[in-house]
């Protein structure tokens, strides 16, 4: 391919093919309090200044946006929910009838009940949000089926866990065992326990519901039995297993009862190895498990709120900057696999199970309470980057299914849940997270002025000063907004906007049509006034095409447009392998030069060149079904021809090995297994990485037929994904005859192998077939194989 010496842009292909698999799935934190000005329902106030105050869920309405479509079909999901089959096996393991059969996913198997407590905080957020009765009804009986299990345990506990009774007395007793994500024998035990509770305060706070706040105590008092006899040694390794945001709960739990024991038993949940260390501003973060993490830190912030202690404010600041400055796609998400590796050192770790949701959904947790302290617009920058482009890009925003991972896998596509089946940590805040997008918007400042943060059409509704404002907008499609009064009366104070880090051009502020000068302060315009009926503030917010590049590699890059992630709509059918998805090559760094609008909403095209297709570019959020690039390779002409070599040879492989192909058993498909007589025990299909697998669960094997060139050396190519981390450990037989043994835990990055084996050509000497089995070890699987090829040497 010829490259032409004068080329604004070229769109070229490269084959790219990575993802993985989670090993262990992960939880995210239910609704955290943030403190309220003069709330009544607290009993202990703040020990330390807070700066801002975030408004109550009902006094701010959205208006028609794709937030509030979003949060549309969020309502129709939960409505759908049956509470009874959540609550099914609370009443069966406190020795009740259930009412209703065990939903599917992690609520039938070992983390069974935590979906119950995400479903408690959305519906009663829901509730405070719109006040619709149907909201509270379902909340009040939840609230009530609780309290009947609670009294025929007679212990203070609620649950579902299995195997919960044995694990807890085991606990109890000084028996603890944990590789990390399990408790004696259970899947964080604690964490399910942290949901239901902080279900039950949400349940309080929202709805105003007083048996849940019991039940709760309940639930508090029975976990200082629990742990009362446990030498600190014990608890260090029990907090060795993921506890949710146990810290947190408790925390809260003191604040709205004034019972100091809650407070001390609070520090039962801190994590000495992970916690001091960031109080010492040591990143200890690579190799742990992101979502771990991020809910002790809603809990120790928490925590300085009401005590004051710098250690625990320190790790807090300290871990956001971490997580958001060095471990941070362009999205506003973290982790790959669920893990945060080492710091600026993303660009090979572009997979399918990227960006875990519920990590996000907890930063963003974190971020509110660091904002309310310290109002700085940098926290709000990153705030409305992770909620466009990771929250709102996490949902079908037809029927309100929801991603665990958002993957960033050149070529990929979005996986969403199942309304029967899928019941993970990501569909627990799935559930909460498109009811709170008017939760920042706006807040109060403890001087009695108002912070806009949030360009999101909305109305407020600030009863204290009377004061009504509408925000209409459109961003990034228009640059203007407004911002229309309505007051009781007059009224003096600041209101504060925040001048986003993403302008294109100038801010522009008006008030009542005259530009108004502006006076900063943290990041925010300040504009000071009485305000009456009719005044109105219209803003200009210029947006423009940008780019992030990766930290470790700046010629891999991401294009937004104004606070919007652009992505490249790649169309419903997986980018060819032996072509890959369009990199592209560029004489100037500027993407406004060589990507233009449409004609359509925030859609935009590359320049058509070289006899290349265009790409077009759309808001993330909007892709549902299609395949998609959100990172792309930019090359300058000089380097695209050195590079174009690399890829070229890619190409030639690629065909030579077609060439070379005897036969292709295409794994997951029935009429491909079919004509090569696959048969086997204890198989699954599935697909991951966006292509069907099999795998020989429990020692078992898997057998099919493959043709074999009767004259030539063949060679057996077996395609498997890289850092699995379980047992994967099975023989190779042909016609009955180990050839090889493999061990999948070898491979350690998050990618496709092609594994070859050859055969001895002794066993395959006149034949046009053979008979390939792959067993498994004891107690492990044969597999997942996501393809094999037979191949002539």
């Amino acid at each position: 391919m010829k490259l032409p010496s004068k080329l604004p842009l070229l769109v070229a292909t490269i084959a790219l093919s990575t993802s993985v698999a989670a090993l262990f799935p992960s939880f995210a934190l239910c609704q955290t309090y943030l403190p309220e000005q003069a709330d009544s329902r607290v009993k202990v106030k703040t020990a330390v200044p807070v700066r801002a105050y975030s408004f109550a869920p009902g006094d701010v309405k959205l208006l028609a946006s794709p937030f509030k479509t979003a949060q549309e079909a969020d309502t129709r999901f939960l409505l759908g929910l049956k509470p009874d089959r959540l609550l099914s096996q609370f009443r069966t393991h406190s020795g009740l009838k259930p009412k209703g059969e065990i939903y599917g996913g992690w609520e039938s198997s070992g983390l069974a009940g935590h979906s119950l407590g995400h479903y408690l905080s959305a519906m009663a957020l829901h509730y405070a949000a719109t006040n619709d009765p149907e909201f509270k009804k379902r909340v009040d009986y939840v609230v009530d089926e609780l309290a009947e299990c609670q009294q025929a345990r007679k212990t203070g506990y609620v649950g579902a866990i299995p195997k919960e009774d044995t694990v807890f007395t085991e606990v109890s007793n000084g028996i603890i065992r944990s590789r990390g994500f399990d408790l004696n024998g259970a899947w964080s035990p604690w964490y399910t326990v942290h949901k239901v509770m902080s279900g039950l305060l949400d349940a309080y706070l929202y709805t105003g519901n007083s048996k849940a706040l019991a039940v709760e105590t309940g639930m508090a008092d029975w976990t200082g039995d629990i742990l009362k006899n446990l030498t600190d040694e014990q608890i260090q390794q029990m907090l060795l297993c993921e506890y949710g945001g146990m810290n947190d709960v408790l925390v809260n739990t003191y604040a709205l009862t004034g019972n100091k024991k809650y407070l001390d038993l609070s520090y039962k949940f801190h994590d000495r190895r992970v916690l001091d260390s960031l109080a010492h501003q040591r990143d200890i973060l690579p190799g742990r498990h992101s979502n771990t993490q991020i809910p002790k830190l809603i809990g120790t912030i928490r925590r300085y709120e009401l005590t004051g202690s710098q250690p625990d404010f320190a790790m807090s600041n300290f871990f956001w900057n971490t997580v958001v400055n060095h471990h941070t796609y362009a999205p506003g998400g973290n982790s790959n696999y669920e893990y945060l590796s080492t710091p600026d050192q993303l660009n090979d770790k572009l997979t399918d199970n990227t960006m875990e949701t519920c990590n996000t959904h907890n930063m963003l947790k974190l971020t509110r309470h660091l904002f309310a302290l310290r109002p700085t617009a940098s926290y709000m920058d990153f705030y409305e980057r992770a909620l466009y482009n990771h929250i709102l890009a996490s949902q079908n925003h037809q029927d309100g299914m929801v991603c665990y991972f958002v993957p960033l896998r050149m070529g990929t596509r979005k996986h969403f849940s199942n309304e029967e089946e899928d019941f993970t940590c990501c569909v627990g805040t799935g559930m909460e997270n498109h009811v709170k997008y008017g939760e920042s918007i706006y807040f109060k400042g403890a001087d009695g002025s108002l912070f806009v943060n949030l360009f999101i059409p909305s109305e407020l509704n600030w009863n204290e000063k009377g004061l009504h404002l509408t925000m209409n907008a459109n961003l990034p499609g228009s640059a203007a907004v407004s911002l229309t009064i309505q007051a009781d009366k007059a009224v003096t104070l600041p209101i504060r906007i925040r001048k986003p880090a993403w302008l294109g051009g100038d801010m522009v502020v008006r008030v009542n049509g005259k530009v108004v000068s502006q006076t900063m302060q943290d990041g925010y315009v300040v504009v000071s006034r009485t305000w009456k009926t009719g005044d109105k503030i219209d803003l200009t917010l210029p947006a423009n095409l940008r780019y992030l590049a990766m930290p470790d590699n700046p010629a891999r890059q991401a294009f937004f447009y104004g606070p919007v992630l652009l992505a490249g709509d790649l169309g419903a059918t997986e980018p060819d392998p032996t072509q890959g998805v369009p990199v592209f090559v560029t004489s100037t760094a500027d993407p406004n030069a060589w990507i233009k609008a449409t004609d359509k909403p925030l859609e935009f095209r590359t320049s058509s060149t070289g006899g290349q297709s265009a790409v077009t570019l759309r808001p993330f959020y909007e892709l549902q079904k299609n395949f998609y690039t959100v990172y792309w390779d930019v090359f300058t002409p000089d380097s695209w021809q050195k590079q174009q070599v690399v890829y070229e040879q890619k190409r030639r492989e690629a065909a030579d090995l077609e060439r070379r192909t005897v036969d292709l058993l295409r794994l997951g498909e029935m009429q491909p297994e079919r004509d090569h007589n696959l048969t086997g025990d204890k198989l699954e299909v599935g697909e991951d990485h966006t292509r069907k697998f099999r795998v020989a669960n429990a020692g078992s094997a898997m057998t099919f037929t493959m043709k074999a060139d009767p004259d030539k050396q063949n060679i057996l190519i077996g395609t498997y994904w890289g850092m699995d981390n379980r047992g994967r450990l099975f023989d190779v037989a042909v016609d009955g005859n180990v050839i090889a043994s493999e061990d999948l835990n070898k491979y350690k990055e998050s990618r496709f192998y092609d594994i070859s084996y050859k055969l001895p050509i002794e066993l395959t000497k006149g034949k046009t077939s053979v008979t390939i089995k792959l067993q498994a070890k004891p107690n492990n699987a044969a597999g997942p194989v996501y393809g094999v090829r037979m191949v002539r040497e």
